[in-house]
């Protein structure tokens, strides 16, 4: 964020805020005051987005209990935000308070739009004192998971910002859809292009006008968006949400959505509530981001769920001459096959090829794993999917219920088989604890038993029906903020992946295996 602006400014909304019109006030303001006294920093941008600043303000409004003069301050660097914090002590936390506030006050009210507006406020990049400088992030906990799953944009000029503004768009997307909001408002969160590192005018390329309603960025063109909306739908399809809140319909039939996918034939209705599983695909968009040869993608990352016609089930790796292949068995490449298992309803088993690569051994149909026992649940998952194929596709001595068995029993012979699976090393998670998830009775959700992390002081997230709501948030923080190493993050993408074609212990026992907790 990047003229001039005066302290004398602050000064007069310390005294206007007292009064109901005081924002009224600074918005209204367009003459510089006080040039005598400015002092630098980059050129203001806090109104850029000023419909979600309005938003969040109202919220916030409905019980102010940190006194924060208005939402504006914090999205100013710390010497103005202090003018306006009221209680607020650390002023690197001061947007996620007030997101926070106003999440508590919009989620007792049921308002979903106030709400909305909390988790976009607290994506908003914060001013800073010059081009190309980050923002310091918040290290206190937010009381709700929603909000902590979020950091602010940083400066689109400073190091890895194009890399960390998308990771946090994405995850802005992941919550929205949690709450039933549009995933896809995400990608207004994002800021503008990157300025010149050194300019010593701080202008960048902003905007910020108080007396647009809409946003100055959103008017002017001026939006740099982090992501695609593929890559948004395939971020919440992989944490287990809606891809289509909001009206986000894609192809032809509604996405196949909620915590708890089940098989059934897909007749373009939406398949709702929470327990939703494996439905043969007629390329509508059920789940992820990767469409080939004119296919919406199924689940992220192969969930083991939908009959697959060849669209992309196995995330990024997949194209339209090698779907046959990774939902078929395909062919072993050089190495050792590991899969125990030699059961074949509805389909062979899936070669799992041990090779004497360093970085990833394992590998199932061209797709590479550091954990065996990652490669093993894909190797089932697939052969489960060729499974329902046969089964959806008028092969009438099997049943999906016969695939899914089958796949059960896939995963238990290769454990009992190299004695319930040697547990890894605990791996290397950074600043953060053990990103363990347990199974069983929560707090949070009364009798039902659900997934949740063990360690909340680190991953504050509530308990979810489907693991992968759970193990997204973990890998998503030791990466972002946990600052865990390289091969921690690519063992619990794995372990998730594990986890999420299981159900219940089993699921758990998958994913804390995998990183050694």
């Amino acid at each position: 964020m990047k003229v001039e602006t005066s302290a004398a400014l602050f000064a007069l909304l310390s005294v206007a805020s007292a009064r109901p019109d005081a924002v009224k006030l600074f918005r209204t303001t367009d003459a510089p005051i006080g040039a005598s006294a400015k002092f630098r920093r980059e050129v203001p941008q806090e109104h850029s987005h000023e419909k979600f600043l309005k938003g969040v303000a109202q919220a916030l409004n409905l019980n102010n209990v940190d006194k924060v003069q208005d939402p504006v301050f914090a999205l100013l660097g710390n010497k103005a935000a202090a003018q306006g914090a009221g209680q607020v002590q650390d002023l690197d936390c001061l947007q996620q308070r007030v997101a926070d506030q106003a999440f508590t006050n919009a989620k007792a009210a049921n308002d979903v739009e106030g709400m909305t507006n909390a988790l976009m406020f607290r994506a908003l990049e914060r001013n800073t004192g010059s081009v190309g400088l980050a923002s310091v992030l918040c290290t206190e906990t937010a009381k709700n998971p929603e909000i902590a799953a979020i950091q602010q944009h940083q400066d689109p000029a400073s190091a890895g910002a194009a890399e960390l503004n998308k990771k946090i768009t994405l995850a802005l997307a992941v919550q929205l859809a949690s709450i039933g909001a549009d995933p896809q408002l995400a990608l207004q969160s994002g800021t503008f292009a990157p300025g010149q590192v050194g300019d010593t005018t701080g202008a960048g390329n902003t905007c910020d006008d108080q007396n647009d309603t809409e946003g100055c960025i959103f008017t002017q063109n001026l939006l740099v968006k982090d992501a695609t909306p593929e890559e948004i739908d395939a971020a919440v399809a992989a944490a287990g949400g809606n891809a289509s809140a909001g009206g986000n319909n894609n192809a032809d039939d509604t996405a196949d959505t909620s915590e708890d996918d089940d098989c059934e034939p897909d007749d373009g209705s939406a398949d709702a509530s929470e327990d939703d599983d494996c439905e043969p695909d007629d390329g509508s968009a059920d789940n992820t981001s990767n469409d080939n040869a004119g296919n919406a993608a199924d689940d992220a990352e192969d969930d083991g769920c939908d009959a697959d016609d060849g669209s992309a089930d196995d995330s990024s790796n997949d194209n339209a001459n090698n779907n046959n292949n990774n939902n078929n068995g395909g062919t072993a490449t050089t190495g050792v096959n590991v899969n125990a298992f030699t059961g074949s309803v509805g389909s062979a088993p899936v070669p799992v090829i041990s090779s004497a690569a360093a970085a990833k051994p394992f590998s199932v149909n061209g797709n590479e794993f550091l954990n065996k026992g990652a490669a093993i649940q894909r190797a089932c998952d697939v052969q489960k999917n060729a499974c329902a194929n046969a089964a959806n596709g008028g092969d009438k001595s099997i049943t999906v219920g016969d695939c899914d068995a089958q796949q059960q029993q896939c995963v238990a012979q290769n454990n009992n088989n190299s004695q319930r699976r040697r547990r890894q090393q605990a791996v290397d998670t950074g600043s953060c604890g053990s990103p363990a998830i347990s199974f069983g009775a929560q707090q949070d959700r009364g009798d039902a038993a659900a997934f949740a992390p063990v360690n909340t002081a680190d991953f504050n997230h509530g308990s979810a029906l489907k693991p992968a709501v759970i193990t997204d948030f973990i890998c998503s923080q030791l990466e972002s903020k946990c600052g865990a190493s390289p091969e921690a993050v690519t063992l619990c993408e794995e372990g998730a992946e594990a986890a999420d074609s299981l159900v219940g212990q089993a699921a758990a026992d998958a994913f804390n295996a995998a990183l050694g907790v």
